[in-house]
């Protein structure tokens, strides 16, 4: 037994992995199920194909179990696999019930085992699900047929319905058509459509940011359908960021697994970005909700409904025998309802009748067919239709029991009576029989059933059932056990005679019917009657479909069609039984809609194939095969298509000849479009340009061409196009190509400052090298300022010399040089430029730096500065050289790269606690001056600072503070190394609420919320290593805004003025920049204005008081803090206005008659809502005087009901139902009236069913 750890989950669903080792060595792995088997349903009599596909390294050991034991009946189970390959196969052949079981696969290499497992359902159809096993005696058939007619009435349980998710229905209407929304929402109960569309769009919003991350485009999305071969497909175009990513496919919420072949059940084919998913085998438990994913995204939602998987036949027609005149009943069963299912017989229609009765069961699974009276002339086939599969049974009528036999004269009279059927009377049943060692029946044509015909005492060997082709000889034969007389032949009931066509012979006691050149209207029933006894067989003739003569000739000719055209090929036939087309193009099968846009028809009496539009991959060889239960007949045609030719073959040579021009070649096109080339049009185009010119036609038989009108240092494009007698071609096409120019001459070298002036500067330089460069004529000067980007020429001819002064140049300005060498063929590429020079004269070297002193150092770096010469010892110096020697060398190193533009720099990379010596040297054009050196050795250790405040003007002794601010207090210092920050309040640490903070030279006090607490004498204390401190102090003071002044009294100390004076705020004792401000306004409704600001007194006088007008005051203390609460006037002040009365008259005015009827604005509408949500209908009337408004339901009054509510705003009327049931469904009114007369509106509210 094995032991190892427990069992691993693998990313196929279903499979289980156990590990049997401690540790997997590199390199190898556990096997493993990258396609397991799937679960299969298939009818008795079918095979089973199992198929798995497995990994591992090494490879592992594959075993077939099912829960009997090992698989070991080699006839029974084919067990096989791809040699070096990973899958594996078992096949199960002629399936029966008692193969029904769970089958397991195990997968076992060294390191570890996969197992999963596999059921296998055989639906017994007929009256096989009742039939008894083997070594069981057999019951009777009649009982049997009772029992299967019961189980076909019993009425199946109802499935239980899905619980439907409704994330998975919004993701489905996110990616429905708007068409399909109604349909939807009513299918799922969401009845707030205007929600929806607003839920719909948020939702898109989420999606698109969540599907950004795997996907770039995403379009042409296809909803589910079902193909008349009961296949539902769906597909979308994808354009993944990362290829890697994975493609989940979900129904209803749960994952399902899906292959790339058709040997699944769900099956995904990719082509480019285009993404097609298939469900084979449709059944209805495969209806639901598909959901596609891309890693965690839901890219595309559709829904695959039960209306529209095609039903299928679950228990099949079986044949049935009936007496002559007996009723005979067929029974189907399909897995769905199916209105559509049509009847017929002998592929014909049958319309219900007396004779035909047609029934479907209540659950519409059960379809039923009586035929009534049945007659000889009703024996055949019947079938029953739903569209996409069909289900055929045979009907066999036999002859009546204790009838006469109908002889010819009673034939004659019934035929003369329009009768055709014939009684006969014959006794007994038939038995086995074997053929006659004389009998004439060829080999292949037929065969013999091994149903008994008559009894073994009057037949030593009855008639059997004879299958032949049309147009062979068919022969019937029986053999007496004794001489009964000549005996009696009869077809379907009716005597035979030489002039049916039949030849009878008699070899002593056997008896023979011959058929020569048997047609299809002579099969049927055949009865040799002798005596008493008779024994009875059926003779089939398989008629082949036949194909008219003259169509067969017109096939033998090609087709000929010019591109684009459409091309139909109907191919008309005969024949009596159905007939299945099969289309092949080079072999290959065709399909509707499979191969190319390629369409095939399939008629009662022809089959057509369409190409809507015939291109050249269409062409090549057709044929049809017409098959039939008859045998088979086969056509073919040639399909020519003309089109215009493909590109020459490439790739398109182009060769420069020198002095020729270019030189083109190419391969003739792979195809011509089946018309010969006639020649080819060769074009050209320049680079930069987009019109071609054509430059010339070779001949069709010259794949090469030379054009001599090119023009050197172009670039050109060529292509070339085949011409037929369609037209010219697609293009073959070359990429630009330089034609070469004569070889220029290469650029000179950098040129060098000879000398250099405020007048002229001279340059040299250095002749060119490489091609062209050998025969001069001269050079070419250009200039430019520094930071222009303009050259400009210096001199007009070339000059043959390598030296020039250029003058004609403005003094001080910094310039820069170039020079093009000129050759007979043109001048070259410009050489590079010049280093930046200056147009003046030389330059002194500047004097020695001054007052070098060291600034900083630290263990790896020392810091110096140092001031610009003085400028009465030389020229301006333009950089500074800055040098380093260390106690133990002599030898002085530069510090940096190039000068130094300041004055100061800091050398880093020393050695801690080395010693150094440094001097400085500044540099100009002129060159450099002398050293300035200091004095000492100058140790790289860290300098020491004592600590000190670095106070300036924005340091404050005092700060005051608003009360409910953020107090930040920051103080600069100096120490090196860093010293020890305290600080104190009044001598004492600082409250836990302050914080405080110090880094590189800055320390900072921090409290977020002032308060009065806060207030007191703050101190800053910097201890440094050696001892020495330094303190800095303030005040701080925390104050709340100033309180409101007290109340104001108004007074005229003057005439023509009035005096504010009010009492002083409660803090002007306390506070020195306390002031007043005062505003006024003129009436009680207008601005306030100021109208004295800054006032250090309690009163105020206004002046230019005018009559008539109210004053209003109003006081408010400031601060720098901020303002207080205002003070008011407690009444305006107000001087009374002397006026002269008169009178006035005014005009009489008619008050207008309001009165109004009542009419309703907005009337009630149709409502429909779920059970248990609220429902209110509104409505606007309009009256006067205002209408009374009652409500009715079903013309009740539904005052006083407690279950509703109504209520009235300004002529807007509404009912309300807090709770709606089904019981409150119904018409409502409502009925506004008033003095002048009523007016009515109604409305309906509909309560929906409840969502399950």
């Amino acid at each position: 037994m094995l032991h190892g750890k427990p069992f691993k989950r693998s990313s196929v669903p279903g499979v289980s992995i156990r590990q049997l080792v401690e540790e997997v060595p590199k390199g190898c792995s556990l096997p493993n199920f990258e396609q397991k088997p799937i679960t299969l349903a298939l009818q008795e009599g079918k095979n089973a194909i199992f198929r798995a596909v497995v990994c591992g390294d090494p490879r592992p050991e594959v075993n077939w179990q099912c829960s009997k034991g090992t698989l070991s009946h080699s006839s029974k189970y084919q067990i096989s696999s791809t040699p070096g390959g990973k899958e594996h196969v078992l096949q199960i052949n002629k399936l029966t019930g008692e193969d029904m079981d769970v089958y397991r696969c195990t997968a076992v290499n060294a390191y570890g085992e996969a197992m999963c497992s596999a059921r296998l359902t055989v639906i017994e159809v007929g009256f096989r699900k009742t039939r008894k096993r083997q070594n069981e005696p057999q019951t009777d058939l009649r009982k049997e047929l009772v029992d299967f007619r019961k189980l076909l009435k019993r009425a199946t349980p109802p499935a239980p319905e899905k619980k439907v998710d409704m994330e998975q229905v919004w993701q489905l209407l996110m990616t429905a058509d708007r068409k399909d929304y109604e349909r939807i929402c009513l299918k799922y109960g969401i009845v707030d459509f205007r929600g929806m569309l607003h839920k719909l769009q948020e939702m898109r919003k989420e999606r698109e940011v969540k599907i950004a991350q795997y996907v770039n485009v995403l379009s042409n999305l296809r909803h589910i359908k079902v193909t008349k071969d009961g296949m539902a497909s769906f597909h979308l175009e994808l354009d993944l960021k990362d290829l890697g990513s994975k493609i989940y496919l979900y129904k209803d919420g749960e994952m399902v697994p899906y292959g790339f072949d058709n040997q699944t059940k769900h099956c995904l084919r990719r082509l480019g970005k285009r993404y097609h998913f298939q469900i084979q085998d449709l059944r209805p438990e495969d209806a639901g909700i598909y959901q596609v994913k891309v890693e965690d995204a839901e890219i595309f939602s559709t829904e695959l409904e039960v209306g529209a998987i095609p039903p299928r036949v679950v228990v099949p027609l079986t044949e049935v025998r009936c007496e002559e005149h007996g009723d005979a009943v067929f029974q189907c069963v399909l897995s769905s309802p199916c209105p559509d299912a049509a009847w017929s017989f002998q592929h014909r229609p049958l319309r219900p009748s007396s004779k035909y009765e047609v029934s479907v069961s209540p659950d519409g699974l059960t379809h039923r067919l009586v035929v009534r009276g049945a007659r000889f002339a009703d024996m055949g086939l019947f079938s029953l239709g739903t569209g996409l599969h069909a289900s055929s049974a045979w009907l066999v009528v036999e002859a009546g029991k204790d009838k006469g036999l109908t002889t010819s004269a009673d034939h004659q009279l019934q035929s003369r009576r329009g009768g055709r059927e014939a009684r006969l009377d014959a006794k007994g049943q038939a038995q086995d029989a074997t053929q006659s060692p004389r009998s004439r029946y060829k080999p292949g044509t037929g065969h013999f059933s091994e149903e008994a015909r008559g009894p073994m005492g009057h037949f030593s060997q009855g008639l059997v059932d004879t299958e032949a082709q049309q147009g062979e000889d068919a022969m019937l034969s029986c053999t007496l056990t004794r001489d009964l007389g000549p005996g009696t032949w009869l077809k379907d009931g009716v005597k035979l005679g030489t002039r049916d066509g039949v030849v009878f012979e008699q070899d002593g006691l056997v008896h023979r019917l011959l058929i020569a050149h048997v047609q299809g209207t002579q099969a049927g029933r055949y009865t040799f009657v002798a005596g008493s006894q008779r024994s009875e067989a059926t003779l089939t003739v398989h008629e082949p479909p036949v194909i008219a003569p003259d169509v067969a000739e017109k096939l033998r000719e090609p087709l000929v069609v010019k591109a684009g055209k459409p091309v139909t090929v109907k191919i008309p036939f005969q024949s009596r039984l159905p007939v299945q087309a099969a289309w092949r193009k080079d072999g290959a099968e065709l399909g509707g809609g499979s191969s190319g846009g390629a369409q095939v028809t399939l008629g009662d009496d022809f089959t057509r194939l369409c190409l809507p539009s015939a291109s050249r991959k269409d062409r090549g060889q057709y044929s049809v095969t017409l098959r039939s239960e008859g045998g088979s007949v086969q056509a073919g045609l040639t399909l020519q298509v003309l089109d215009k030719p493909q590109p020459p073959q490439g790739p398109l040579e182009v060769q420069d000849c020198q002095g020729a021009g270019v030189c083109l070649h190419w391969r003739p096109p792979r195809d011509d479009g089946g018309r010969a080339v006639e020649h080819y049009m060769v074009e050209r185009r320049q680079a930069g340009r987009s019109t071609w010119l054509k430059v010339g036609e070779p001949p069709a038989d010259s794949t090469n061409f030379t054009d001599a009108h090119v023009e050197r240092g172009k670039k050109y494009a060529f292509r070339v196009r085949a011409v037929t007698s369609e037209g010219a071609g697609e293009a073959l096409e070359s990429a630009e190509v330089l034609v070469a120019p004569e070889a220029l001459p290469g650029p000179p070298s950098t040129p060098a400052i000879v000398s250099a002036s405020r007048q002229a500067i001279t340059l040299t330089w250095t002749a060119p090298r490489g091609p062209g460069s050998a025969h001069i004529l001269g050079y070419l000067i250009e200039k430019r300022k520094k930071g222009s980007h303009t050259w400009t020429a210096a001199n007009d001819q070339p000059v043959p010399e390598r030296k020039w002064t250029v003058v004609d140049l403005r003094q001080g300005c910094q310039y820069e040089f170039r020079v093009t060498a000129v050759a007979p063929s043109g001048p070259g590429e410009p050489g590079p430029p010049s280093d930046a020079v200056f147009a003046r004269d030389p330059m002194r070297p500047p004097g020695p730096v001054r007052d070098l002193r060291v600034t900083d150092t630290s263990h790896t770096s020392i810091t110096v500065s140092w001031a610009r010469p003085d400028a009465q010892e030389g020229d301006e110096a333009q950089g500074y050289v800055v040098e380093l020697c260390g106690s133990d060398s002599l030898q002085w190193a530069p510090c940096h790269l190039g000068t130094v533009p300041g004055t100061n720099y800091t050398a880093k990379g020393l050695r801690p606690r080395e010693g150094y010596f440094v001097r400085v040297t500044a540099v100009n054009d002129g060159g450099r001056s002398q050293p300035t050196t200091l004095d000492t050795l100058v140790q790289a250790v860290p300098f020491t600072v004592c600590p000190k405040f670095l106070l300036d003007s924005s340091m404050k002794d005092s700060l005051v503070v608003r009360a409910g601010d953020t107090i930040r207090v920051p103080v600069s210092f100096e120490a090196s190394p860093m010293p020890e920050v305290t600080w104190l309040k009044d001598g004492s640490p600082l409250p836990r609420r302050s914080v405080t903070s110090t880094k590189d030279g800055l320390t900072q006090l921090l409290v977020p919320t002032a308060s009065p607490s806060d207030s007191g004498v703050y101190t800053v204390v910097l201890r440094g290593l050696q001892g020495k401190e330094a303190t800095y102090s303030f005040h701080l003071r925390v104050a709340a805004c100033p309180r409101a002044p007290g109340p104001i009294r108004l007074q005229e100390n003057v005439p023509g003025t009035v005096t504010a004076v009010w009492e002083p705020s409660p803090d002007e004792a306390g506070d020195t920049s306390l002031h007043y401000a005062v505003l006024m306004r003129c009436s009680g409704l207008g601005p306030w204005r100021p109208v004295a600001d800054g006032l250090h007194t309690n009163h105020y006088t206004l002046l230019g008081i005018l009559p008539g007008l109210e004053y209003h005051f109003r006081v408010v203390a400031k601060s720098e803090l901020g303002t207080s609460q205002p003070s008011d006037t407690s009444e305006p002040w107000c001087v009374p206005r002397h006026r002269d009365t008169f009178a006035v008259k005014t005009p009489r005015f008619r008050e207008p008659d309001l009165r109004q009827k009542p009419r309703f604005l907005v009337g009630l509408r149709a409502h429909l809502v779920p059970p248990g949500f609220e429902c209110c209908m509104s409505c606007a009337v309009q009256g006067c005087p205002r209408p009374h408004v009652t409500w009715f339901k079903d013309d009740q009054s539904l005052e006083g009901n407690p279950a509703v509510y109504s209520t009235d705003v300004q002529g807007v009327c509404s009912l309300v139902i807090p709770s709606v049931s089904p019981k409150d469904s119904g018409r409502y009114k409502a009925v506004a009236e008033n003095a002048l007369g009523q007016a009515v509106s109604t409305g309906t509210l509909i309560v929906t069913e409840s969502s399950p």
